[in-house]
């Protein structure tokens, strides 16, 4: 049972004895730790005796010291060896001054930011490929069950992701595109000109919507507007501790959260690149017969004869590619919110800026491997 703490002043008015009892912790501290304060005030070289004190921790230590002041000596404290321990411990850190750094500066303090990024982008580095090799196992693993035992597979939430980031992404995608398209026709149109060549400008759009800005374009806008959904969607569960609840319960949140999110953009994006390049090509039809007077078929039959489907096979061949790298950005960063709402809106920008930057570098890797390829 836990007492008050307590104390009492005997001996003599000019140099008393302060006499502890009780429980001098946090709970039954209260208020005694400045009345004994006040008490030796103004004594000299006042002595404590502690071997009534039942339980003591830090705070009522600190108490002791405190109303000691700077003539706080163990050798007028008659106390157990452990309180004794506790006390000089205590005074040790209270008497310290606080080690004040000096800031590096100039050419120092930029390497030293240097390095540090460094660091950090080694660490991230690390940090991505092993969440590949999770992605990469757990899909392995769904597809071995898919054929062994398709009924344990979660086809609700992947159907649910398929719905939210592929029918619904549609409208966008679509207006985007079309407006991409019309745009290239309209400064094609202004360019070739110059040169008598204004015929060709349908074989220019053909060519940049269906090899490049059809899957450009939809994966920059699944960035956008998925991968920062999946971010919200995952950090928020993460700062609830569903996540945590999850692995608990023995759920793999890789196959429960990331999995289906994964496949539900790896089955929608071709079809989204297919709506984005009948967009586009739409957008500059609308744009050539309206300024060139060049009808739907001889627009068409341009497509066929000069630019044919193998560019729209080369970008439909990047659709995968695109979309694992949205789908597990987008997760990664979820996963990796803290439990605050500024980690959140951190790791939500963060999936947005990273989800483009890997699309853009990808689409310029393809365009080399593909040049070199000749294809």
């Amino acid at each position: 049972m836990e007492t008050p703490a307590e104390f009492s002043l005997e001996g003599a008015t000019d140099r008393p004895t302060a006499i502890l009892s009780g429980d001098w912790t946090t709970q039954q501290l209260g208020g005694t730790g400045a009345a004994l304060g006040k008490a030796v005030e103004g004594q000299a070289d006042p002595a404590f005796d502690l071997s009534r004190v039942r339980r003591m921790d830090t705070a009522g230590a600190f108490a002791v010291v405190r109303a000691a002041g700077d003539t706080f000596d163990l050798e007028r404290i008659t106390a157990r060896p452990e309180t004794r321990r506790l006390l000089q411990l205590v005074d040790t850190a209270h008497r310290s001054k606080a080690v004040v750094r000096k800031e590096p500066r100039g050419f120092y303090q930029m390497t030293i930011r240097i390095g540090r990024g460094m660091v950090g982008l080694g660490e991230e580095f690390l940090s991505t490929m092993a969440f590949l090799g999770h992605l990469l196992m757990a899909t392995v693993m769904t597809l071995f069950r898919l054929v062994t035992a398709p009924h344990r597979i979660r086809w609700a939430p992947i159907f649910q992701q398929m719905e939210r980031a592929g029918l619904d992404a549609i409208p966008i995608v679509a207006i985007t595109t079309f407006f991409i398209g019309a745009v290239v026709a309209l400064l094609g149109v202004n360019m070739l000109r110059q040169f008598g060549a204004e015929v060709f400008v349908v074989e220019l759009i053909g060519v940049a919507m269906l090899r490049e800005f059809n899957i450009v374009i939809t994966a920059v806008l699944l960035a956008g507007r998925s991968a920062s959904a999946f971010a919200a969607e995952l950090g928020s569960m993460k700062m609830t501790q569903e996540v945590d609840a999850m692995e608990v319960m023995g759920v793999d949140p890789f196959e429960a959260l990331v999995l289906p999110r994964f496949a539900a953009l790896l089955i929608t994006i071709p079809l989204l690149t297919f709506i984005a390049t009948l967009s586009g090509l739409l957008g500059g039809l609308m744009v050539t017969w309206s300024t060139l007077d060049l009808g739907p078929t001889f627009f068409l039959q341009r497509i066929v004869d000069n630019v044919g489907p193998n560019h729209f096979y080369i970008a439909l061949s990047k659709a995968p590619v695109m979309a694992g790298v949205v789908a597990s950005i987008g997760c990664r960063q979820g996963l990796l919110v803290g439990g605050d709402v500024e980690s959140l809106g951190r790791r939500v920008t963060a999936a947005v800026v990273h989800a483009i930057f890997a699309i853009i570098l990808l689409d310029a890797v393809f365009a080399l491997i593909y040049m070199e390829l000749d294809l």
